[in-house]
C-alpha cells in the first residue's frame, strides 16, 4: 500500500510529532519552493534520487548550499568513480510513490522503498527546523531535527548523517568510509535493465543461427576424404551484435545528454567565471532531471517509427512478391 499525503500527516500526528504546514502551487526546484515557505522559518532541502551501477537506490538529502560531488560520494561509498547517477524517472511512482519534483525522505515510509538507502546532510543538525515535501510538491512541512529522527526510527530507520562536503582519501589503507550505507539489495527498478522494443522483423542474429544449424548436415554429406579447401567466402564470419548498443535508447540518450551538458557547462563556466564543480551540482543534475525524460520519450518515438517503416519495407519487398507469384 502506498501512503498518501494525508495518511503520512496522520501518522506524524499519531507519533505526536509537531509540524507546520504550507500549501502552495506545485514546485519543481528549491528556488521556486523558497518563494512560498519563507514564513516557516526552516531550512529548505535538495533531495537527490540516485542509483548505482547495480541499480541499488539512494536518497541524498542535503541543505541547499551544501555541495554534493557525486564522484567523491561514489568513491566514499566504494562504488568507484561515476558509480552514482540519477535514478530512472519510472522508479519515482513505482518505488517512492511520488511524482517528479516530490522526492523526499518521507517516501521511505512506503514498503516498496525499504531497500532505498538514505544519506542525510550533517549540516541539518545546525538548523532549528527542516523543510520537506510530505509526498507531494504542493505542500511543505517544517519540523525539528529530533522529530524527524523520531519519524525515521518509527519506520525502522537509523538516521545516518554524513558530511557530504568531506573529501577523505580512499585507497588500500583507507577504505571507503560510507560503504556501510550501500543497500544490501536492489529493488526491481523499471528501466533498470536494457529495453528492447518489440518488432516483427526477424533479427539478423536469428538468420545467422539458422544458417549455422544447416552447416553440420551439409558437411556430413561430404564423401570426399580430402578436406575441402574453404574459400574466403565459406569461412565463418564473426558477427558483432551492433544492435545490442544501438537499439538501447537509454544509453543513446545518456550519451547525447552528456555531450550537450558538457558543452553547456563549459560555456556557462566561461560566461560566469564560476567553478565547474559547483555548476555540476546545480546546473548539470537539474538540467538532467528536466531534459532526459523528454529526450528519452522523443528518441523512443523516433526509434519506434524507424522500426515500423522497416517492417513495412520488409513486407513490400518480400511478402508481397511471394503472394503475387501464387496468384
Amino acid at each position: 500500500m502506498a501512503y498518501t499525503k494525508d495518511q503520512l500527516l496522520a501518522r506524524l500526528q499519531e507519533l505526536k510529532i509537531e509540524f507546520s504546514s504550507c500549501d502552495h502551487p506545485a514546485v519543481m526546484t528549491v528556488e521556486e519552493q523558497a518563494k512560498y515557505v519563507g514564513h516557516l522559518g526552516g531550512a529548505c532541502s535538495k533531495n537527490l534520487f540516485l542509483k548505482d551501477k547495480k541499480h541499488r537506490l539512494y536518497i541524498v538529502s542535503a541543505l541547499v548550499d551544501t555541495k554534493v560531488d557525486l564522484k567523491i560520494l561514489s568513491q566514499r561509498l566504494g562504488l568507484g568513480k561515476g558509480g552514482l547517477r540519477m535514478a530512472p524517472e519510472e522508479a519515482l511512482p513505482e518505488i517512492l510513490h511520488v511524482a517528479l519534483g516530490s522526492v523526499t525522505p518521507f517516501a521511505l515510509i512506503n514498503e516498496s522503498a525499504r531497500p532505498v538507502s538514505l544519506l542525510l546532510d550533517k549540516g541539518f543538525k545546525s538548523q532549528q527546523y527542516w523543510l520537506f515535501h510530505p509526498l507531494t510538491n504542493e505542500v511543505t512541512i517544517a519540523l525539528t531535527p529530533s522529530d524527524f529522527d523520531k519519524f525515521l526510527l518509527s519506520i525502522g530507520r537509523e538516521p545516518a548523517y554524513v558530511d557530504l562536503e568531506a573529501c577523505p582519501v580512499v585507497g588500500k589503507e583507507n577504505p571507503p568510509d560510507l560503504a556501510h550505507l550501500v543497500p544490501d539489495e536492489a529493488p526491481n527498478v523499471p528501466g533498470g535493465a536494457d529495453k528492447v522494443p518489440p518488432t516483427s522483423v526477424p533479427a539478423q542474429t536469428n538468420v545467422a543461427k539458422d544458417e549455422k544449424t544447416k552447416q553440420p548436415t551439409e558437411k556430413f554429406k561430404e564423401t570426399s576424404k580430402v578436406p575441402k579447401q574453404k574459400s574466403e567466402k565459406d569461412k565463418p564470419q564473426i558477427k558483432v551484435d551492433v544492435a545490442a548498443d544501438t537499439t538501447n535508447v537509454e544509453k543513446f540518450v545518456e550519451k547525447v545528454f552528456e555531450k550537450v551538458s558538457s558543452e553547456f557547462i563549459s560555456e556557462l563556466t566561461k560566461q560566469s567565471n564560476a567553478d565547474k564543480d559547483n555548476l555540476n551540482d546545480h546546473a548539470f543534475e537539474g538540467l538532467k532531471q528536466r531534459v532526459c525524460s523528454d529526450l528519452l520519450s522523443m528518441t523512443m518515438t523516433l526509434k519506434n517509427s524507424v522500426y515500423t517503416q522497416g517492417f513495412h519495407a520488409g513486407i513490400e519487398s518480400t511478402l508481397y512478391p511471394l503472394l503475387n507469384k501464387r496468384k
